[in-house]
């Protein structure tokens, strides 16, 4: 009889479709699918892997550095799943591009923002580690991609970000049955000082630490529902081209 196979064991991941030796050290984590491409078009011979579901890989290099981009899809659990698998497969560094909502009266569309922790209102990360437990990136990928912000002259902050499973319940509030419940909270995380909404990180800092790899997280704040204003799709465009060149130049300081 043959030996049961694990979803751990190294080989081809059961979500992501890749196996040991499909992707660099060094992975970049869009939420949407279709950003990969975009971020991959700053590679150096870029590669199509694997596409399933909300997973898609591309693998080249940048400046001779091995890299890769996997889209996460939408939310923690899925975030979680590829955190999982591409360690599983090698993986020792990761880095989040994703966009955000502004919470601060300084931090305005186009800006970007590298997280240094993330609120945990969400509920994937308490199946791995108590609430007690901060979700906090490595600091030296904080380091590196303050660096490659002043380097590329960004305009960035760092600070706390808030992670959470509801789109809605952030921009209609008022309309959820537990409306006095997301407007205290949300209104605590800004005093707080807590810098932009977003919807992955807390999770990808958590389980990086459980799983023992590098994260990091950069965020481009796309829109301020006080102030009503969203990038439009030029700026999109420009904000994230600015946060890939940011995280790819990061990655030259990182050890392979």
């Amino acid at each position: 009889m043959s030996e049961k196979k694990s979803m751990l064991d190294g080989e081809k991941q059961y979500h992501i479709q890749l196996q040991e030796g499909d992707i660099a050290d060094f992975v970049i984590l869009p939420g949407d699918p279709g950003r990969v491409d975009f971020i991959a078009k700053h590679f150096d011979d870029p590669k199509e892997i694997a596409f399933n579901r909300e997973y898609k890989t591309v693998t080249g290099t940048y400046k001779g550095r091995p890299v890769s981009v996997t889209s996460t899809g939408i939310g923690c659990p899925s975030a979680a799943i590829a955190v999982e698998e591409l360690a599983n497969i090698g993986a020792k560094t990761l880095v989040r591009l994703g966009t955000s909502g502004a919470m601060q009266e300084h931090t305005r569309i186009g800006d970007l923002v590298i997280a240094n922790g993330a609120v945990r209102q969400e509920g994937t990360s308490p199946q791995y580690m108590p609430i007690e437990y901060p979700a906090v990136p490595s600091a030296d990928m904080v380091y590196a991609l303050e660096g490659a912000a002043k380097e590329k002259e960004a305009s960035y902050h760092i600070g706390v970000v808030q992670s959470k499973d509801s789109f809605y319940g952030q921009h209609d509030p008022d309309s959820m049955p537990v409306s006095h419940e997301l407007n205290q909270k949300w209104e605590a995380w800004v005093k707080g000082g807590v810098l932009c909404s977003e919807m992955e990180v807390s999770t990808l800092f958590v389980v990086g630490a459980y799983r023992k790899v590098r994260t990091g997280a950069l965020l481009v704040v796309y829109g301020d529902q006080n102030r009503k204003e969203a990038l439009s799709k030029e700026d999109y465009l420009d904000s994230v081209n600015m946060a890939t060149n940011v995280i790819l130049e990061s990655s030259l300081k990182i050890p392979t």
